[in-house]
């Protein structure tokens, strides 16, 4: 999925970090500021990661796979009071009716967790940042680094009220797609940008806000796509994309950004897995449905091949090291029962 660079230590003067990370760093730092600042101790992603859980950070959804995502959680009142009206008023949803599988035919769509859909994927990162503009917290003031009237994108004149205009799901989803598309940015990425937005919101207890949504976005693309694609964007091509803002501007927000981030770029697997799925599931909540295709012969053989390639593959590995639920241990007698296509 490309790379998985890492870096988590603080740089001396960092923004410091949010109330539930607070003291693992003191800790950590402790020595140094009894010696005066002498000496620098950096600690390892594991010893971070271990201090963290200690004082309950597992909480942040940005680390670890257990706790639910910040944007999930936002969407649901809207979720519910969306059903609930329908069902008061026993109107039918106007969305299109769902296509269902059948004995005959499999729909199925072309998302995967290793190979995304790259139009569905961004249109859900975009919803999510909606929610959070959306379920903000307004007694959090903006940040000048991200503030759009203090550092425009660009030189149309920035309306009065732009701290207060939240933009709809489409205009947000315009502004990721037009930066994805220029440069040449993968699904993967969308899905790593959103896990640093979040990681943003906790470490440095901010909120996503009409006035400066376009520049934490922009800090998340930038440095997502240079940790996780192969071939990174420099932050000069950007500025051929966003044609009124500087380099000098640029290499300030991608610093002040990995300051707040506390210079954790660090994205678990199982991390990236779950804000995959919780996607997933906020379009399915949305009536943003992925488009499903029938399941033809040729793409069931190559599942098929795939199923067993993996299953051969386990098999290798050493028993008593694997934990095999029993539904999977039910369905391997299965593997080699003929699907029924139309």
């Amino acid at each position: 999925m490309g790379n998985r660079a890492s870096c988590c230590v603080a740089a001396p003067g960092s923004p410091g970090p949010s109330r539930n990370h607070a003291e693992p760093y003191r800790a950590a730092h402790a020595d140094d500021e009894r010696d005066g600042g002498a000496a620098v101790h950096l600690q390892h992603i594991s010893d971070r990661e271990a201090a963290l859980d200690e004082v309950g950070g597992e909480c942040n959804p940005s680390d670890h796979p257990r706790a639910s995502t910040i944007f999930l959680s936002k969407s649901h009142p809207d979720v519910r009071d969306k059903r609930k009206s329908v069902h008061m008023n026993h109107v039918s949803p106007t969305q299109p009716l769902k296509k269902s599988s059948s004995c005959s035919t499999i729909f199925l769509d072309d998302s995967t967790v290793s190979q995304p859909n790259l139009k569905y994927t961004i249109k859900c990162v975009a919803l999510a940042v909606y929610y959070h503009i959306k379920k903000r917290d307004p007694d959090v003031r903006l940040m000048e680094i991200f503030d759009e009237k203090l550092h425009p994108l660009s030189k149309s004149e920035t309306p009065a009220d732009y701290e207060k205009h939240e933009p709809d799901h489409k205009q947000i989803y315009r502004f990721v797609r037009t930066l994805f598309n220029a440069a040449q940015l993968t699904a993967e990425c969308a899905i790593v940008t959103l896990v640093y937005l979040e990681r943003l919101l906790t470490y440095a207890e901010v909120s996503v806000c009409p006035g400066g949504w376009k520049r934490m976005l922009l800090g998340a693309i930038l440095l997502a796509s240079k940790v996780w694609d192969d071939q990174a964007v420099w932050n000069v091509d950007y500025c051929q994309i966003l044609r009124d803002i500087t380099v000098d501007d640029m290499n300030e927000l991608e610093r002040q950004f990995l300051e707040m981030l506390q210079f954790n770029i660090n994205v678990p697997s199982s991390v990236y897995a779950k804000y995959y799925f919780d996607l997933r599931s906020l379009a399915n909540d949305n009536n943003l449905n992925f488009p499903l295709e029938p399941l033809s012969k040729e793409r069931a053989q190559k599942l098929e091949a795939i199923s067993r390639l993996c299953e051969d593959k386990y098999k290798d590995l050493n028993k008593t090291t694997m934990r095999r639920s029993i539904s999977a241990d039910n369905l391997v007698g299965l593997r080699r029962t003929n699907a029924v296509l139309s």
